[in-house]
């Protein structure tokens, strides 16, 4: 995990607009600060608009990796949240960046046709022939994925070690009937079996940070701020690179419950803390 300095205390604020004169860019994690599951989070697209209205650079900043760039951006214009396609950035992204040329073994979604990857691809079901023959694994959706896939998977990797990228390293992700888990687990799972060839990407891990500083060139790291509503991915991870931060208590991962035992027991506290963005 990424070495970061805690805030030494957190104060709680009624809207971004009370700190809009300390920040140029805001940055907002997807679920449980823009949207859960399919369903936008009430007044998240008008404060968007609000803050580009007042000059700040607005990106969103997501662990998802189940689809492409394209329909990531087309996801959230469906929902009624509108960004330009340089306005986000996602794990999966940041996943395809590193890719070599192999030909890769890819646990993607049914409807993903992989047309951004790129490099040679064998999308994985249940033959285990398909899993022994590729020359690594990318791990990009647990969508179709199951307990089965998962051993095959494994007694591969153990038979013959290759590399595992994990593009999304969510463990659980905010839905609307509760939370889903998400490859970061698997992929946990598998370094638990002694698999060591493992890199992920994603929150909390540097890449995708980098990626949104370098489409800000002209901003200072602290006069960013990374809106989210996990410890330790959005808040760990942006503290790492001395950006400010907010947690986004009351749709996500700490929905209904009180985050000070949360913060404190972890070492770990955001600058500022809201309810809804």
């Amino acid at each position: 995990m990424p070495s970061a300095v805690s805030a030494k205390s957190s104060v709680f604020i009624a809207s971004l607009i009370e700190i809009v004169d300390e920040i140029d860019a805001f940055v907002f994690d997807a679920f449980g600060v823009l949207n859960v599951g399919e369903t936008p989070i009430p007044g998240a697209a008008q404060r968007l608009e609000e803050l580009r209205h007042l000059g700040v650079q607005i990106r969103i900043l997501s662990n998802a990796a189940s689809y492409s760039h394209d329909h990531a951006v087309q996801k959230f214009r469906d929902l009624g949240i509108q960004i330009d396609s340089e306005e986000i950035i996602t794990s999966r992204d940041a996943a395809l960046n590193d890719l070599d040329d192999r030909l890769w073994g890819c646990i993607a979604a049914d409807a993903d046709q992989l047309e951004d990857i790129g490099k040679d691809t064998i999308k994985l079901s249940d033959q285990a022939k398909d899993y022994d023959n590729v020359d690594g694994f990318l791990f990009l959706s647990t969508e179709s994925w199951t307990p089965e896939y998962q051993f095959i998977l494994r007694d591969s990797l153990l038979r013959k070690p290759r590399p595992l990228i994990i593009a999304n390293a969510d463990i659980a992700a905010p839905r609307d009937y509760g939370f889903s888990l998400e490859p970061g687990h698997f992929g946990h799972l598998l370094a638990d079996e002694g698999i060591e060839d493992i890199k992920f990407y994603g929150k909390p891990f540097p890449e995708v940070f980098e990626m949104i500083e370098k489409s800000l060139p002209s901003i200072s790291t602290p006069r960013i701020a990374m809106c989210g509503d996990t410890l330790h991915t959005d808040i760990l991870g942006a503290a790492a690179r001395n950006w400010r931060t907010v947690l986004v208590e009351r749709d996500g991962m700490f929905a209904g419950v009180d985050t000070v035992g949360y913060r404190t027991n972890a070492g770990l506290d955001s600058t500022w803390r809201l309810s809804r963005i």
